[in-house]
C-alpha cells in the first residue's frame, strides 16, 4: 500500500492505534450499549482520524484548518465518553488513565497543527 501524506503525520499514526485500542476496549462494553455509547465511542475516534485525513487532502489553509478542528473536537468528545464509561465501570481506571493521556497528547498535537495553519 503506497503510504499517503497524511499517513506520515504523528497526530494521525497516533490516532489510528487509539481507533484500535477503542475499538478492542468497547468490544467489552455491555450488549445494550451497542447503539450507545459503544457506537458514540466509535464514531468519536474514527472522526479523529478521517479528518486529519480529510483536512490534508484539502487545498486551501481555511480548509485544512476547519477538518482540523473538527478533529479536535471529536477528541475532546472521545474523552468525555471515556470518563463516562469509566464512571459507569465499563473501563478500568488503568485503561481510562491509559486512553484519556492518548487523547490528551492528539489534541496537543492537533493544537499545534491548528496554530501551524494560523500563520
Amino acid at each position: 500500500m503506497n503510504e499517503s501524506h497524511y499517513q506520515k503525520l504523528k497526530v494521525w499514526q497516533k490516532a489510528r492505534r487509539l481507533t484500535k485500542e477503542v475499538y478492542v476496549a468497547t468490544r467489552q462494553f455491555p450488549r445494550d450499549e451497542i447503539f450507545g455509547l459503544t457506537q458514540q465511542m466509535r464514531r468519536a475516534v474514527i472522526s479523529i482520524v478521517c479528518n486529519i485525513a480529510e483536512g490534508q487532502g484539502r487545498s486551501s489553509r481555511n480548509e485544512r484548518r476547519h477538518f482540523t478542528t473538527i478533529a479536535r473536537g471529536s477528541t475532546l468528545e472521545l474523552e468525555a465518553q471515556i470518563v463516562i464509561a469509566t464512571d459507569l465501570d465499563y473501563v478500568s481506571e488503568s485503561q481510562s488513565v491509559h486512553l484519556i493521556a492518548q487523547t490528551t497528547e492528539i489534541a496537543r498535537m492537533l493544537n499545534g497543527l491548528l496554530q501551524h495553519f494560523s500563520k
